[in-house]
């Protein structure tokens, strides 16, 4: 079985810039662990939008810029970035929530009654419960789950429920 890690938008941003909280920034160590000790392939999707940002829909629901390609929020957390040194990983931009883009390349590069899904990062409400959701519906008989202590939410009630909801829908949590 060919293990893959998703490692979702693990950026300044969402870490100790313009959306970080104390949770994100308590999750890094255990996220560059899991990446140091991971076994398998390896996605890193990096949350990214352009300067016209307050003008989308997004912006306009959330109106904070953040991931402004090419800004110091857009890059992968330093520490993280570390430990991706150490191995080889495909990185997927994308300027929503989840990203068909993922689902394309696993397509693409795996037999999916082979392969096992594992994913990590922020934030758990957004774009982890997005990604894993559309990872649950293209590849419905594909193990996908979830480590609960590699991902913090926008606030820890709303990482509750995010797990909840992935549980739910039958993604294991670990």
């Amino acid at each position: 079985m060919k293990k893959l890690l998703v490692v979702v938008d693990m950026q300044n941003d969402f870490i100790d810039a313009a959306l970080g909280t104390p949770e994100a920034q308590a999750v890094v160590g255990a996220v560059c662990r899991k990446i140091e000790h991971f076994e398998g392939d390896i996605f890193v999707t990096l949350d990214t939008h352009g300067e016209n940002y307050l003008q989308t829909l997004e912006g306009k629901k959330l109106p904070v810029p953040h991931c402004i390609e090419g800004s110091e929020g857009h890059k992968l957390n330093p520490l993280v970035e570390q430990a991706l040194r150490k191995k080889a990983y495909t990185t997927i931009t994308k300027n929503t929530f989840g990203s068909f883009d993922l689902i394309k390349k696993i397509k693409a590069a795996y037999e999916t009654d082979a392969i096992e899904i594992e994913l990590i990062g922020l934030c758990t409400d957004i774009c982890v419960v997005s990604n894993a959701l559309l990872l649950r519906a293209a590849f419905p008989n594909v193990p996908v789950c979830v480590d609960a202590a590699c991902c913090a939410g926008v606030t820890p009630a709303a990482h509750e429920a995010a797990l909840v909801t992935m549980k739910s829908c039958q993604i294991d949590i670990i």
